[in-house]
């Protein structure tokens, strides 16, 4: 992912800290095994920028991390950190507005190994040697612990990634980055989440650059967006196995288009209409202007309906 300072100062620039070791052995029996499970329905849902993810690990370096998720390849870098990971852990991925949680577990059983909060600095209310952070469970305070005299002299609002334990504890601190690149629609059945906003800076065969408030993500353009444009503002909405793209002129007026694409399905027994998930809600269109791209297409398979500023179906298209 490219960085830019002007893109966003908080999390994802790589933050001068060089933090303490990772705790010792034990942890996996300290941590929770009971968290609740990854869901496009949280509460991050409405929050923009939002991610929700589970990744396989698919390579590793020290210090790097590839993670095949439903949308594509997620790595994770950090020079203090993730020098232990195994094909038999998997990771939970969130954004969540200026925050971001990354949870390591086992597969086999789900227990948590690591968690890792990334925000701004902010104190606790009821212990000034703690530091306030948004988790998927809902915000909460951890302590300082040995760390105190690094945490005490972080200005508010400064952005920091620490370890945490079960304890409400802070266990060490670190640098933490990502990169992710949006190549696939998620299969069916996937709790991916992803609700971005940004412009198009830069198109390269079929790849979108998008710049976003967390960073540059690379969206390949096969998942149903048509005729992007260097300059323009696209809104990215993932959910579940749909993806809802609106590309707006650069003056900002309503959208000229939306592409709607996910699994075909028939919203009447004469197939006049199909149905699909928007971010408005359940929506049924008309085929009439799609009928040669319908023509065969098995109820299921992917399709990319077009949309006009006023709504009104401008296509309809197979995905390739």
């Amino acid at each position: 992912m490219t960085r830019s300072s002007k893109v966003l100062p908080l999390f994802l620039i790589c933050i001068l800290l060089q933090g303490a070791g990772l705790p010792g052995a034990g942890l996996a029996q300290q941590l929770p095994a009971d968290q609740p499970e990854l869901s496009a329905t949280a509460e991050h849902d409405d929050t923009d920028p939002s991610v929700a993810l589970t990744g396989t690990v698919w390579r590793t370096k020290p210090g790097i991390v590839f993670l095949k998720t439903p949308v594509g390849l997620l790595t994770l870098s950090s020079k203090s950190t993730l020098k232990d990971m195994r094909a038999s852990q998997e990771v939970r991925f969130w954004i969540h507005g200026s925050s971001m949680v990354v949870d390591i577990r086992k597969r086999a059983d789900g227990s948590l190994l690591h968690r890792y909060l990334t925000g701004p600095v902010a104190r606790g209310a009821d212990d000034p040697k703690s530091l306030r952070q948004w988790t998927p469970e809902g915000e909460a305070a951890f302590r300082y612990g040995s760390h105190e005299a690094q945490l005490s002299a972080l200005p508010d609002g400064d952005p920091v990634t620490v370890e945490v334990d079960d304890t409400g504890t802070i266990t060490g601190i670190h640098d933490l980055q990502f990169d992710l690149q949006i190549g696939q629609l998620p299969a069916s059945g996937s709790e991916a989440h992803v609700l971005l906003n940004g412009t198009v800076s830069k198109l390269k065969s079929n790849f979108i650059f998008f710049r976003t408030p967390v960073g540059v993500v690379n969206v390949n353009a096969k998942i149903g967006i048509k005729n992007a444009k260097v300059g323009q503002t696209m809104k990215l909405h993932i959910h579940h196995h749909t993806a809802a793209a609106d590309l707006t002129p650069a003056n900002g007026t309503a959208p000229t288009r939306r592409f709607i694409t996910g699994p075909l399905e028939f919203s009447t027994a004469e197939r006049t209409g199909v149905k699909l998930w928007t971010p408005e809600g359940e929506q049924s269109f008309p085929t009439d202007r799609g009928k040669a791209a319908l023509t065969g297409a098995k109820e299921g398979s992917p399709i990319t309906v077009e949309l006009n500023g006023e709504g009104a179906v401008v296509d309809i298209h197979r995905l390739n």
